[in-house]
Protein backbone atom coordinates (compact mmCIF):
# COMPACT_ATOMS: atom_id res chain seq x y z
CA UNK A 1 0.00 0.00 0.00
CA UNK A 2 1.71 3.53 -0.72
CA UNK A 3 2.18 5.93 1.99
CA UNK A 4 -0.08 8.42 3.07
CA UNK A 5 3.20 11.01 1.97
CA UNK A 6 2.82 9.43 -1.91
CA UNK A 7 -0.74 9.85 -1.67
CA UNK A 8 -0.25 13.43 -0.87
CA UNK A 9 2.38 14.12 -3.34
CA UNK A 10 -0.10 12.08 -5.94
CA UNK A 11 -3.09 14.39 -5.08
CA UNK A 12 -1.05 18.01 -5.22
CA UNK A 13 -0.06 16.48 -8.97
CA UNK A 14 -3.57 15.87 -9.86
CA UNK A 15 -4.76 19.46 -8.56
CA UNK A 16 -6.73 17.83 -5.75
CA UNK A 17 -5.52 20.05 -2.55
CA UNK A 18 -8.21 19.12 -0.56
CA UNK A 19 -7.65 15.69 -0.74
CA UNK A 20 -3.85 16.53 -0.42
CA UNK A 21 -4.44 18.23 2.85
CA UNK A 22 -6.32 15.37 4.08
CA UNK A 23 -3.09 12.74 3.04
CA UNK A 24 -0.94 14.98 4.40
CA UNK A 25 -3.09 15.28 8.16
CA UNK A 26 -2.84 11.21 8.26
CA UNK A 27 1.06 11.08 6.56
CA UNK A 28 1.68 13.47 9.63
CA UNK A 29 0.32 10.57 11.76
CA UNK A 30 0.79 7.38 9.92
CA UNK A 31 4.31 7.25 8.24
CA UNK A 32 7.74 6.31 9.21
CA UNK A 33 9.87 9.06 9.77
CA UNK A 34 11.80 8.72 6.78
CA UNK A 35 8.94 8.83 4.39
CA UNK A 36 7.72 12.03 6.40
CA UNK A 37 11.70 12.94 5.85
CA UNK A 38 11.64 12.58 2.11
CA UNK A 39 7.71 14.41 1.94
CA UNK A 40 9.13 17.19 3.78
CA UNK A 41 12.05 17.54 1.20
CA UNK A 42 9.44 17.17 -1.80
CA UNK A 43 7.34 19.67 -0.45
CA UNK A 44 9.69 22.14 0.10
CA UNK A 45 11.08 21.94 -3.27
CA UNK A 46 7.65 22.52 -4.15
CA UNK A 47 7.03 25.69 -2.73
CA UNK A 48 5.05 24.48 0.71
CA UNK A 49 7.18 26.18 2.63
CA UNK A 50 4.74 25.65 6.27
CA UNK A 51 4.11 22.34 5.55
CA UNK A 52 7.24 21.06 5.21
CA UNK A 53 8.32 23.16 8.28
CA UNK A 54 5.50 21.54 10.16
CA UNK A 55 7.39 17.94 9.27
CA UNK A 56 10.75 19.07 10.25
CA UNK A 57 9.66 20.50 13.76
CA UNK A 58 7.43 17.30 14.53
CA UNK A 59 11.20 15.03 13.79
CA UNK A 60 13.33 17.08 15.41
CA UNK A 61 11.58 17.34 18.47
CA UNK A 62 11.97 13.54 18.43
CA UNK A 63 15.31 13.96 17.33
CA UNK A 64 17.13 17.00 18.69
CA UNK A 65 20.35 16.56 17.77
CA UNK A 66 19.65 15.85 14.08
CA UNK A 67 21.63 19.00 12.63
CA UNK A 68 20.07 18.33 8.89
CA UNK A 69 16.59 19.20 10.21
CA UNK A 70 17.91 22.33 12.16
CA UNK A 71 20.16 23.45 8.56
CA UNK A 72 16.43 22.89 6.77
CA UNK A 73 14.03 24.70 9.22
CA UNK A 74 16.72 27.25 9.04
CA UNK A 75 16.34 27.49 5.55
CA UNK A 76 12.67 27.63 5.49
CA UNK A 77 13.10 30.01 8.00
CA UNK A 78 15.51 32.30 5.78
CA UNK A 79 12.86 32.28 2.80
CA UNK A 80 10.36 33.53 5.13
CA UNK A 81 12.63 36.51 6.01
CA UNK A 82 12.73 35.37 9.81
CA UNK A 83 16.48 35.60 9.81
CA UNK A 84 17.06 35.99 13.76
CA UNK A 85 15.21 32.43 13.56
CA UNK A 86 17.27 30.98 11.35
CA UNK A 87 20.88 31.77 12.97
CA UNK A 88 18.87 29.86 16.63
CA UNK A 89 18.84 26.87 13.94
CA UNK A 90 22.49 27.35 12.78
CA UNK A 91 23.87 28.11 15.97
CA UNK A 92 22.75 24.91 17.32
CA UNK A 93 23.82 22.94 14.93
CA UNK A 94 27.33 20.58 16.46
CA UNK A 95 30.31 21.24 14.59
CA UNK A 96 30.71 17.02 14.59
CA UNK A 97 27.18 16.94 12.68
CA UNK A 98 27.79 15.59 9.21
CA UNK A 99 25.14 18.53 8.62
CA UNK A 100 27.71 21.60 10.22
CA UNK A 101 29.11 22.18 6.31
CA UNK A 102 25.88 22.91 4.86
CA UNK A 103 24.84 24.75 7.78
CA UNK A 104 27.90 27.17 7.38
CA UNK A 105 26.80 27.53 3.68
CA UNK A 106 23.42 28.16 4.77
CA UNK A 107 24.50 31.13 7.38
CA UNK A 108 26.64 32.43 4.63
CA UNK A 109 24.28 32.86 1.83
CA UNK A 110 22.33 34.45 4.82
CA UNK A 111 25.07 37.12 6.03
CA UNK A 112 25.80 37.67 2.38
CA UNK A 113 21.61 39.16 1.76
CA UNK A 114 22.29 41.16 4.81
CA UNK A 115 25.12 42.90 2.88
CA UNK A 116 27.88 41.44 5.91
CA UNK A 117 30.30 40.34 3.36
CA UNK A 118 33.38 40.03 5.93
CA UNK A 119 30.76 37.30 8.55
CA UNK A 120 29.86 35.68 4.78
CA UNK A 121 33.81 35.33 3.95
CA UNK A 122 34.75 33.77 7.13
CA UNK A 123 31.85 31.08 7.18
CA UNK A 124 32.53 30.37 3.54
CA UNK A 125 36.35 30.23 4.43
CA UNK A 126 35.18 27.43 7.50
CA UNK A 127 33.59 25.62 5.19
CA UNK A 128 36.63 25.36 2.90
CA UNK A 129 38.40 24.06 5.32
CA UNK A 130 36.44 21.52 5.94
CA UNK A 131 35.76 20.12 2.28
CA UNK A 132 38.22 21.94 0.42
CA UNK A 133 37.26 19.43 -2.69
CA UNK A 134 33.62 19.88 -1.95
CA UNK A 135 31.90 21.45 -5.41
CA UNK A 136 29.26 23.42 -3.56
CA UNK A 137 31.94 25.09 -1.39
CA UNK A 138 34.19 25.43 -4.21
CA UNK A 139 31.28 27.43 -6.46
CA UNK A 140 29.59 29.34 -3.00
CA UNK A 141 33.17 31.03 -2.91
CA UNK A 142 33.24 31.39 -6.93
CA UNK A 143 30.09 32.82 -6.54
CA UNK A 144 30.69 35.27 -3.91
CA UNK A 145 33.95 36.54 -5.20
CA UNK A 146 32.16 37.73 -7.97
CA UNK A 147 29.40 39.38 -6.50
CA UNK A 148 32.14 41.42 -4.02
CA UNK A 149 34.02 41.99 -7.88
CA UNK A 150 37.09 40.06 -6.38
CA UNK A 151 37.20 38.58 -9.78
CA UNK A 152 40.92 36.81 -9.62
CA UNK A 153 39.59 34.85 -6.41
CA UNK A 154 36.49 34.28 -8.25
CA UNK A 155 38.50 32.46 -11.36
CA UNK A 156 40.92 30.19 -8.68
CA UNK A 157 37.35 28.37 -7.52
CA UNK A 158 35.77 28.89 -10.50
CA UNK A 159 39.06 27.01 -12.29
CA UNK A 160 38.83 24.22 -9.30
CA UNK A 161 35.09 23.43 -10.06
CA UNK A 162 36.16 22.95 -13.61
CA UNK A 163 38.61 20.98 -12.61
CA UNK A 164 36.55 18.69 -10.87
CA UNK A 165 34.41 18.04 -14.02
CA UNK A 166 31.63 21.26 -13.20
CA UNK A 167 30.90 22.48 -16.90
CA UNK A 168 27.53 23.60 -14.79
CA UNK A 169 26.74 24.29 -11.35
CA UNK A 170 23.00 24.96 -9.43
CA UNK A 171 22.46 26.16 -13.34
CA UNK A 172 25.35 28.61 -13.67
CA UNK A 173 27.53 27.78 -16.76
CA UNK A 174 30.90 27.87 -15.08
CA UNK A 175 32.40 28.94 -18.43
CA UNK A 176 30.44 31.48 -18.88
CA UNK A 177 31.16 33.00 -14.91
CA UNK A 178 35.20 32.89 -15.85
CA UNK A 179 34.55 34.66 -18.89
CA UNK A 180 32.84 37.28 -17.03
CA UNK A 181 35.75 37.33 -14.77
CA UNK A 182 38.48 37.02 -16.83
CA UNK A 183 36.72 39.99 -18.80
CA UNK A 184 36.32 42.20 -15.24
CA UNK A 185 40.01 41.62 -14.17
CA UNK A 186 41.09 43.02 -17.80
CA UNK A 187 42.74 39.56 -19.20
CA UNK A 188 40.56 39.99 -22.25
CA UNK A 189 42.51 36.58 -24.43
CA UNK A 190 41.29 34.00 -21.69
CA UNK A 191 37.81 36.08 -20.89
CA UNK A 192 36.88 35.10 -24.82
CA UNK A 193 37.99 31.53 -24.76
CA UNK A 194 35.94 30.94 -22.20
CA UNK A 195 32.93 32.87 -23.44
CA UNK A 196 33.55 31.01 -26.57
CA UNK A 197 32.51 27.82 -24.51
CA UNK A 198 29.44 28.68 -22.82
CA UNK A 199 26.84 25.70 -23.91
CA UNK A 200 23.78 27.11 -26.12
CA UNK A 201 20.81 27.35 -23.82
CA UNK A 202 23.62 29.51 -21.24
CA UNK A 203 24.42 31.71 -24.34
CA UNK A 204 22.60 35.38 -22.47
CA UNK A 205 21.80 38.60 -23.47
CA UNK A 206 24.90 39.44 -20.54
CA UNK A 207 27.30 36.45 -21.96
CA UNK A 208 26.59 37.71 -25.22
CA UNK A 209 27.12 41.43 -24.45
CA UNK A 210 29.88 40.51 -22.96
CA UNK A 211 31.76 38.19 -25.94
CA UNK A 212 31.01 41.68 -28.31
CA UNK A 213 33.29 43.75 -25.67
CA UNK A 214 35.64 41.46 -25.52
CA UNK A 215 36.35 40.99 -28.70
CA UNK A 216 36.36 44.91 -29.33
CA UNK A 217 38.69 45.67 -26.40
CA UNK A 218 41.11 42.46 -28.82
CA UNK A 219 40.62 44.53 -31.52
CA UNK A 220 38.25 42.18 -33.15
CA UNK A 221 36.17 44.44 -34.30
CA UNK A 222 34.40 42.97 -37.03
CA UNK A 223 33.74 40.34 -34.71
CA UNK A 224 32.40 42.51 -32.10
CA UNK A 225 29.99 44.03 -34.63
CA UNK A 226 28.66 40.35 -35.27
CA UNK A 227 28.29 39.71 -31.93
CA UNK A 228 26.01 43.10 -31.08
CA UNK A 229 24.00 42.59 -33.99
CA UNK A 230 23.03 38.93 -33.03
CA UNK A 231 22.26 40.48 -29.55
CA UNK A 232 20.18 42.55 -30.81
CA UNK A 233 18.23 40.76 -33.06
CA UNK A 234 17.64 38.26 -30.10
CA UNK A 235 16.81 41.26 -27.43
CA UNK A 236 16.48 44.73 -29.68
CA UNK A 237 15.82 46.39 -26.01
CA UNK A 238 19.29 45.53 -24.51
CA UNK A 239 20.04 49.33 -23.98
CA UNK A 240 23.90 49.15 -23.53
CA UNK A 241 24.54 46.98 -26.56
CA UNK A 242 23.98 50.72 -28.73
CA UNK A 243 27.23 52.09 -27.61
CA UNK A 244 28.90 49.68 -27.81
CA UNK A 245 28.05 49.42 -31.56
CA UNK A 246 28.70 53.04 -32.26
CA UNK A 247 31.58 52.59 -30.90
CA UNK A 248 33.03 49.95 -32.78
CA UNK A 249 31.64 51.11 -36.09
CA UNK A 250 33.70 54.45 -35.23
CA UNK A 251 36.47 52.52 -34.76
CA UNK A 252 36.21 51.55 -38.88
CA UNK A 253 35.33 55.13 -39.64
CA UNK A 254 31.81 53.81 -40.80
CA UNK A 255 30.24 57.18 -38.99
CA UNK A 256 26.90 56.92 -40.94
CA UNK A 257 26.09 52.98 -39.36
CA UNK A 258 27.83 54.80 -35.65
CA UNK A 259 25.11 56.97 -35.75
CA UNK A 260 22.33 54.80 -37.01
CA UNK A 261 23.58 52.35 -33.93
CA UNK A 262 23.65 55.40 -31.26
CA UNK A 263 20.23 57.02 -32.79
CA UNK A 264 18.71 53.15 -32.13
CA UNK A 265 19.80 52.74 -29.04
CA UNK A 266 18.33 56.50 -28.12
CA UNK A 267 15.09 55.17 -29.19
CA UNK A 268 15.83 52.53 -26.52
CA UNK A 269 16.74 54.82 -23.95
CA UNK A 270 15.65 58.41 -24.51
CA UNK A 271 17.48 59.38 -21.26
CA UNK A 272 21.07 58.25 -21.73
CA UNK A 273 22.95 61.48 -21.20
CA UNK A 274 26.49 59.89 -22.65
CA UNK A 275 24.54 57.64 -25.87
CA UNK A 276 23.52 61.69 -26.72
CA UNK A 277 27.05 62.72 -26.34
CA UNK A 278 28.21 60.24 -28.20
CA UNK A 279 25.75 60.73 -31.14
CA UNK A 280 27.08 64.48 -31.07
CA UNK A 281 30.30 63.44 -31.49
CA UNK A 282 29.76 60.69 -34.44
CA UNK A 283 27.66 63.54 -35.87
CA UNK A 284 30.90 65.66 -36.20
CA UNK A 285 32.83 62.83 -38.27
CA UNK A 286 29.74 63.86 -40.92
CA UNK A 287 29.68 67.51 -40.42
CA UNK A 288 26.34 67.97 -39.05
CA UNK A 289 26.44 70.62 -36.99
CA UNK A 290 22.76 71.15 -36.03
CA UNK A 291 22.57 67.33 -35.20
CA UNK A 292 25.39 67.59 -32.95
CA UNK A 293 23.94 70.89 -31.59
CA UNK A 294 20.89 68.74 -30.75
CA UNK A 295 22.63 66.03 -29.51
CA UNK A 296 24.68 68.02 -27.13
CA UNK A 297 21.73 70.52 -25.94
CA UNK A 298 20.03 67.39 -24.72
CA UNK A 299 22.63 65.51 -23.02
CA UNK A 300 23.60 68.48 -21.34
CA UNK A 301 19.52 68.91 -20.50
CA UNK A 302 19.78 65.42 -18.94
CA UNK A 303 22.66 66.13 -16.53
CA UNK A 304 24.06 69.67 -16.74
CA UNK A 305 26.10 69.36 -13.74
CA UNK A 306 28.35 67.02 -16.32
CA UNK A 307 31.86 69.06 -16.78
CA UNK A 308 32.84 66.82 -19.60
CA UNK A 309 29.42 67.46 -21.64
CA UNK A 310 29.39 71.21 -20.85
CA UNK A 311 32.73 71.11 -22.27
CA UNK A 312 32.24 69.35 -25.27
CA UNK A 313 29.00 71.64 -25.68
CA UNK A 314 31.03 74.68 -24.94
CA UNK A 315 33.58 73.54 -27.55
CA UNK A 316 30.93 73.21 -30.64
CA UNK A 317 29.33 76.81 -29.57
CA UNK A 318 32.99 78.40 -29.55
CA UNK A 319 33.43 76.48 -33.05
CA UNK A 320 30.37 77.96 -34.22
CA UNK A 321 30.90 81.50 -32.97
CA UNK A 322 28.38 80.85 -31.11
CA UNK A 323 29.94 82.87 -27.99
CA UNK A 324 26.89 84.40 -26.54
CA UNK A 325 25.03 80.94 -26.26
CA UNK A 326 28.42 79.41 -24.28
CA UNK A 327 28.26 82.29 -21.95
CA UNK A 328 25.10 81.65 -20.82
CA UNK A 329 26.13 77.54 -20.57
CA UNK A 330 29.09 78.30 -18.49
CA UNK A 331 27.36 80.58 -16.30
CA UNK A 332 26.50 78.23 -13.54
CA UNK A 333 30.03 76.47 -13.13
CA UNK A 334 31.47 80.16 -12.52
CA UNK A 335 29.94 80.05 -9.52
CA UNK A 336 32.52 76.95 -8.21
CA UNK A 337 35.06 78.55 -6.58
CA UNK A 338 37.34 75.28 -7.92
CA UNK A 339 36.92 76.18 -11.53
CA UNK A 340 38.15 73.73 -13.56
CA UNK A 341 40.92 75.50 -16.18
CA UNK A 342 39.01 73.89 -19.43
CA UNK A 343 35.90 76.44 -18.49
CA UNK A 344 38.04 79.19 -17.70
CA UNK A 345 39.87 78.48 -20.97
CA UNK A 346 36.61 78.45 -23.09
CA UNK A 347 35.03 81.69 -20.86
CA UNK A 348 37.97 83.53 -22.19
CA UNK A 349 37.39 82.91 -25.79
CA UNK A 350 34.36 83.75 -25.77
CA UNK A 351 34.86 86.56 -23.70
CA UNK A 352 37.57 87.98 -26.38
CA UNK A 353 35.42 87.22 -29.18
CA UNK A 354 32.28 89.66 -27.80
CA UNK A 355 35.14 92.33 -26.78
CA UNK A 356 34.77 91.46 -22.95
CA UNK A 357 38.66 92.20 -22.64
CA UNK A 358 38.74 92.63 -18.93
CA UNK A 359 36.95 89.66 -18.13
CA UNK A 360 38.60 87.57 -21.11
CA UNK A 361 42.30 89.04 -19.27
CA UNK A 362 40.77 86.95 -15.93
CA UNK A 363 39.86 84.30 -17.36
CA UNK A 364 42.75 83.72 -19.38
CA UNK A 365 44.66 84.56 -16.38
CA UNK A 366 43.08 82.08 -14.38
CA UNK A 367 43.71 79.07 -17.02
CA UNK A 368 47.44 80.29 -17.57
CA UNK A 369 49.14 77.91 -14.61
CA UNK A 370 47.26 74.52 -16.07
CA UNK A 371 48.28 75.40 -19.79
CA UNK A 372 51.32 77.34 -18.76
CA UNK A 373 52.92 74.66 -21.38
CA UNK A 374 50.55 74.12 -24.02
CA UNK A 375 51.51 75.93 -27.02
CA UNK A 376 47.88 76.25 -28.45
CA UNK A 377 46.71 77.93 -25.36
CA UNK A 378 50.05 80.17 -25.27
CA UNK A 379 49.43 81.27 -28.83
CA UNK A 380 45.84 82.08 -28.03
CA UNK A 381 46.73 84.17 -25.06
CA UNK A 382 49.30 85.97 -27.43
CA UNK A 383 46.79 87.09 -30.08
CA UNK A 384 44.78 88.57 -26.76
CA UNK A 385 47.63 89.82 -25.23
CA UNK A 386 48.11 91.66 -28.74
CA UNK A 387 44.60 92.44 -29.00
CA UNK A 388 44.11 93.99 -25.55
CA UNK A 389 47.28 95.70 -25.37
CA UNK A 390 49.18 93.90 -22.67
CA UNK A 391 52.46 94.43 -23.43
CA UNK A 392 54.14 93.42 -20.37
CA UNK A 393 52.71 89.77 -20.59
CA UNK A 394 52.74 89.35 -23.65
CA UNK A 395 56.50 89.67 -23.93
CA UNK A 396 56.96 86.76 -20.93
CA UNK A 397 54.17 84.44 -22.60
CA UNK A 398 56.38 84.89 -25.94
CA UNK A 399 59.35 84.18 -24.53
CA UNK A 400 57.96 81.10 -23.07
CA UNK A 401 56.14 80.02 -26.19
CA UNK A 402 59.74 80.16 -27.86
CA UNK A 403 61.02 78.33 -25.35
CA UNK A 404 58.35 75.53 -25.74
CA UNK A 405 58.23 76.14 -29.71
CA UNK A 406 61.73 77.15 -30.77
CA UNK A 407 60.99 76.71 -34.77
CA UNK A 408 58.14 78.55 -34.67
CA UNK A 409 59.78 81.58 -36.83
CA UNK A 410 56.87 84.01 -37.09
CA UNK A 411 57.02 83.89 -33.31
CA UNK A 412 60.58 84.22 -32.99
CA UNK A 413 60.30 87.12 -35.12
CA UNK A 414 57.40 88.66 -32.91
CA UNK A 415 59.76 88.29 -29.91
CA UNK A 416 62.57 89.89 -31.59
CA UNK A 417 60.43 92.46 -32.55
CA UNK A 418 59.11 93.17 -29.20
CA UNK A 419 62.77 93.38 -27.83
CA UNK A 420 64.60 95.95 -30.27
Amino acid sequence: MASYSQEMLDNLDKGQLAAAKKSFAWALRKDDDDTLFDLAQQLYGLGFLKQAQRIYKKLLAKYPDEGELKTNLAEIAIDNGNNDEALTYLSQVDKDSPAYLQSLLVAADLYQTEGEFEVTEEKLRDAYAIAPDEPAVLYALGEFYYLIKQFDKAIMYYIALIKAGYAEFDKVDIAGRLGMSYAQSGQFDQALAYLRQVAPEYQTTDIRFQTGLTQLHLGKVREAITSFNELIEADDQYASVYPALAQAYTKLHQYEKALKAAQEGLGVDQYNEQLFAQAAEIASHLDQPDLMQKYLSKAHQLDPENIRIALAYSNFLIQQKQHEENLKLLAPFVEDHDLDPQVEWNLAQSHQALENYQAAGQAYDAALPAFKDDPDFLEQLIEFDQEAGRHDQLVEVLKHYVDLVPTDGEMVDLLDSLND
